[in-house]
C-alpha cells in the first residue's frame, strides 16, 4: 500500500522475481476492502499517507481476527526514529524496511513470509483432514458400539434365557439324584449369572434406554449402577426435569463425556460422591461432573499431552466435533468437569424433541 503510483511499480518490479500474485493499493480504504476479499501472506504498509496512515491501517487490521497473525512491513522514507518504528512494532509490525530499500533483502523478507504462510495453510488442512479423520472414527465407534450392544442383547442374551429354561424345564421332569440335581442347579445359576454380565455389558456399550427414552434416563440409569459398582454416592439434577430429547450425535456426546469423566473420578479422584448436573437453557446445554475428591492437576487443566490419557482426549474431541467446550477445574475439595454446547444455527437445533418408542 503507498499513495504514489512510482513508489508502487518499484515494488512491484522489485517483488515481480518472487512469482508471486502481488496486489496493490492506493490509499488505506482500498486496502482494508482488499483485505476482507482476499487472503494475504504478507503486508507491505507505506507509513506516511493521506487521509490514514499506515499506522492506522496497521491498528485496523490486527483488530480483525482474520489479519492478527498476519505479518506486517512497514516501508518509510520520512519517519525513520527509533520513536517510529517503536510506534510501528507496538502496532504490530514484524518489520520496518527504511527506504532507499534493498530490493535482495526485501525479496529474501517476504519470500520467508510468503513460505511460513504456505506452511501454516498445509498444515492447518492437514489438522482439518485429521480432526474429520478422527470425528468419522468416533461416530463409527459409536455405531459399533450400538451394534454389538443390540447382538449381546438380543442375540447372547436370549440365547442364553432359552438354554436356562430349556435346563430348568428338564430338572423340573426327571428324576435325578440328590448330586445330579445340586450340579444341575450350578449350572443354573451360572446361566443366569451369565445373563446378567451380558445385559450389562450390552447396556454400558450403548444403553437402549438413550434410544428409547432419552438422556435423562439413561444418565439416571447410569449414576445408579456406577453408585453400586463404585460403592460412590451419586446424584444428578436435571433441568428442566422433565427433560427434552436432543439430537441422537448430541445425546450420545453427553453420554460418552459422562461416562469417560465418572471413569476418571473412579479411578484418580479417591472421592466418596460425585454430583451430575445436566441443564438446558436458552439454546444452551451444560454438563457438570463435580466430586469431592482430591482435585484435578495443573497439568490435566491444561490439557498437557503428557498428562492427559485416551479418555479425556476423546472427550475434548466430542465437544470440539459439536461446537462445545471442556473445562476442568477444581472446587476445593473435588474436581469439576464442564461440557458446554451451544446451538450455532450450523447444524440441525441443538434442542430436538424425538418420539419416544
Amino acid at each position: 500500500m503507498d499513495d504514489q503510483p512510482g513508489k508502487l511499480l518499484s515494488l512491484e518490479a522489485i517483488l515481480q522475481e518472487l512469482g508471486e500474485n502481488l496486489i496493490k493499493a492506493n490509499s488505506g480504504k482500498e486496502a482494508l476492502e482488499l483485505l476482507l476479499r482476499n487472503e494475504f501472506a504478507a503486508i507491505l504498509l507505506d507509513v506516511s499517507m493521506p487521509e490514514m496512515d499506515g499506522f492506522e491501517v496497521a491498528e485496523l487490521i490486527r483488530q480483525h481476527p482474520r489479519f492478527q497473525k498476519t505479518p506486517v512491513i512497514f516501508i518509510s522514507a520520512v519517519h525513520l526514529t527509533d520513536l517510529d518504528q517503536m510506534k510501528g512494532y507496538q502496532r504490530g509490525a514484524v518489520d520496518y524496511i527504511s527506504v532507499p530499500v534493498n530490493p535482495e533483502l526485501l525479496r529474501a523478507k517476504v519470500s520467508v513470509f510468503v513460505e511460513l504462510h504456505r506452511s501454516a495453510s498445509k498444515l492447518e488442512d492437514l489438522n482439518q483432514e485429521l480432526q474429520e479423520l478422527s470425528n468419522s472414527l468416533m461416530t463409527t465407534q459409536d455405531a459399533e458400539r450400538r451394534r454389538i450392544a443390540r447382538e449381546l442383547h438380543d442375540g447372547l442374551a436370549q440365547d442364553l434365557t432359552a438354554a436356562k429354561m430349556m435346563l430348568d424345564t428338564v430338572a423340573g421332569k426327571i428324576r435325578l439324584q440328590q448330586s445330579e440335581r445340586q450340579v444341575l442347579g450350578e449350572v443354573s445359576s451360572l446361566l443366569s449369572m451369565s445373563m446378567r454380565h451380558v445385559r450389562s455389558m450390552s447396556y454400558l456399550l450403548h444403553p437402549p434406554l438413550l434410544d428409547e427414552v432419552g438422556l435423562g434416563s439413561a444418565m439416571r440409569w447410569y449414576l445408579d449402577g456406577f453408585g453400586k459398582r463404585s460403592s460412590i454416592a451419586t446424584s444428578l439434577a436435571l433441568e428442566p426435569p422433565v427433560f427434552p430429547r436432543l439430537t441422537t450425535d448430541l445425546e450420545t456426546a453427553v453420554f460418552r463425556i459422562l461416562q469417560e469423566a465418572l471413569v476418571n473420578v473412579l479411578h484418580h479422584a479417591r472421592a466418596t460422591a460425585v454430583h451430575v448436573s445436566l441443564t438446558a437453557k436458552d439454546g444452551q446445554l451444560l454438563l457438570t461432573i463435580q466430586d469431592n475428591g482430591r482435585g484435578i492437576s495443573d497439568e490435566v487443566i491444561g490439557f498437557r499431552a503428557s498428562s492427559i490419557g485416551v479418555g479425556l482426549s476423546g472427550m475434548m474431541q466430542r465437544a470440539r466435533e459439536l461446537g462445545g467446550t471442556l473445562e476442568l477445574s477444581n472446587a476445593r475439595p473435588g474436581g469439576v468437569v464442564q461440557f458446554k454446547v451451544a446451538d450455532s444455527g450450523h447444524r440441525e437445533p441443538t434442542f430436538q424433541r424425538k418420539p419416544v418408542t
